[in-house]
């Protein structure tokens, strides 16, 4: 099989995982679970020669010193967005600058995955899957009722995966808990995998304006060594739009490939603590920490010593001046308070 070309996706307002994670330096730049970021996780995963060729990171402005840093000497081709402008645009600057025929494997860079061999297994088929046009996405096994998540309902079976019935929104508990049942029904997780021109093909037909504009910005842009600059005043006419509502629900070439692979998208401090490993009592610690007769608490500090006694389900994170204090179940509400919203 030809060479699979990674498409990492860097970006961030650094709200979820406030106070840790900032605007300044989002999750995918920070060692949340291990000793490396989860940005240098992803080079990793795709970094096997004989599988992937050098990736192309689609990144923004305010995190390229951070993408540089962290490449360790990967090389790999820098497209510099002029602004954000989601992950149909994003997806769409990687594939007019890619050849036709370069099956692309988009991944963003603040997951989790922790079974490599799982994902690289799952790349090959979805690839094989993309080499026929299809529009495929991971599908994730469900382990929990998850509302934090889109899920895909798997159709008629395909070589390698499954035709796409269809993608459903974020569910309430209930109507989880009725997927999770079903076994039917996959987590989106944000991984997709298409031939380039197949993918510009799919989006002149169900978003020409967007087609149009990033193929003219690409035309009009700069490169600068490793970076590429998209032409900034025809990039800002594009739509934000994600690849999912501009591509993936549209099309009649949606095709999945169910996958297990530890996979999480960090996407609250709840996710990050069960990505972690735990103690006896389910608790997670990082630096001067002191618990008793604590379950399932996360605490991280990165000065005072945090000491508490007789709490469930709780994080405590202290991070400069700033200490955040929320049950699990709250975690998905971080981004709302002030210190992480108007950063």
């Amino acid at each position: 099989m030809n060479k699979i070309y990674p498409v990492i996706m860097c970006g961030g307002s650094g709200t979820r995982l406030w106070p840790r994670s900032r605007k300044v330096k989002p999750k995918p730049f920070l060692p949340l679970v291990g000793d490396t970021t989860l940005f240098e996780q992803t080079l990793a995963r795709c970094s096997d020669a004989g599988q992937f060729a050098p990736p192309t990171i689609v990144t923004g402005t305010g995190h390229l010193d951070h993408v540089e840093a962290q490449l360790g000497g990967t090389k790999a081709r820098i497209v510099v967005e002029p602004e954000a402008k989601n992950t149909a645009a994003a997806i769409a600057l990687a594939a007019w600058l890619l050849p036709d025929d370069a099956v692309m494997l988009v991944c963003p860079s603040d997951h989790h995955i922790a079974d490599v061999s799982a994902f690289r297994a799952a790349a090959d088929a979805a690839a094989s899957l993309a080499m026929e046009d299809r529009m495929v996405a991971f599908g994730i096994t469900p382990t929990q009722p998850e509302t934090g998540y889109g899920y895909i309902l798997r159709g008629d079976g395909l070589t390698g995966g499954f035709a796409v019935e269809r993608f459903v929104e974020k569910p309430d508990l209930e109507r989880a808990t009725q997927f999770l049942a079903h076994g039917g029904y996959s987590w989106n997780g944000g991984i997709f995998a298409f031939r380039a021109g197949a993918f510009k093909a799919e989006l002149e037909r169900h978003r020409p304006r967007i087609a149009d504009a990033v193929a003219r910005s690409v035309k009009e842009g700069r490169e600068d060594g490793a970076r590429f600059h998209p032409a900034a005043a025809t990039f800002s006419e594009i739509a934000s739009e994600s690849v999912d509502y501009a591509v993936m629900e549209e099309t009649d070439r949606a095709a999945m490939v169910p996958v297990s692979m530890g996979w999480s998208d960090i996407g609250s401090w709840q996710s990050l603590r069960d990505a972690r490993p735990a103690d006896a009592g389910g608790n997670r610690m990082q630096g001067k920490v002191d618990l008793i007769d604590c379950e399932g608490v996360l605490v991280e500090t990165d000065g005072p010593r945090v000491s508490a006694i007789g709490l469930k389900d709780v994080a405590i994170v202290v991070n400069g001046d700033d200490v955040l204090v929320t049950t699990m179940a709250g975690t998905q509400k971080v981004g709302q308070l002030p210190g992480a919203a108007k950063q």
